[in-house]
This record gives C-alpha cells, structure tokens and sequence, in this order.
C-alpha cells in the first residue's frame, strides 16, 4: 500500500512540476503582450519612410514569433502533461 503512495505522489508531484511549466509559459505569454502594448505609440506613429516603415515591420514581425514561441511551448507543456494523465488513467483502469 506504502508503494501505491508513494508512487502516487510521485505523479502528483510531477504534475505540479508540468502545472508550474504551464504557469511559467502563459507568465511569458502576458509578458511579451504587454511588451507589445507598451510599445504601440499613444499617437499617430511617423515611420520616417520606407526605412521606417521596414524596421517596425521587423519588429511587429519578431514580437508575432515571440508570442508563437511562446504559444507553442504552452502547448507542448499541455500534451506532455495530457500524456501523464492519460498514462495514469490507464494503469488506473487496467487496476
């Protein structure tokens, strides 16, 4: 029974562990919106040109990848998590 326990809280103690990673992701995810939301200007932005235009485009374009990085860790953090409980609901059931 001791073994059971044990074993339990080892899952339990690994699904915090997957939880925390969640937590962490969707912390840089609020991070990086609010990076973007501060950086948008209060009035009518002057691009100074065609050069101008290009540079804030580059950066509109590294902070969309920064939040899909980000999107994306989240998610692979879910299905690994997702595995686990799937992975115990089997032993579970063949118990």
């Amino acid at each position: 029974m001791q073994s059971k326990i044990d074993e339990m809280l080892n899952h339990m103690s690994h699904s915090q562990q997957q939880m925390a990673r969640v937590l962490d992701a969707e912390r840089q995810m609020a991070v990086r919106m609010s990076q973007v939301i501060h950086a948008l200007p209060d009035v009518h932005p002057e691009f100074e040109g065609v050069s101008g235009l290009i540079e804030n485009s580059g950066q509109i374009n590294k902070s969309i990848i920064a939040y899909l990085g980000s999107i994306a860790d989240l998610q692979e953090a879910l299905a690994e998590t997702l595995g686990y409980v799937m992975k115990e609901l089997g032993s579970h059931e063949e118990e």
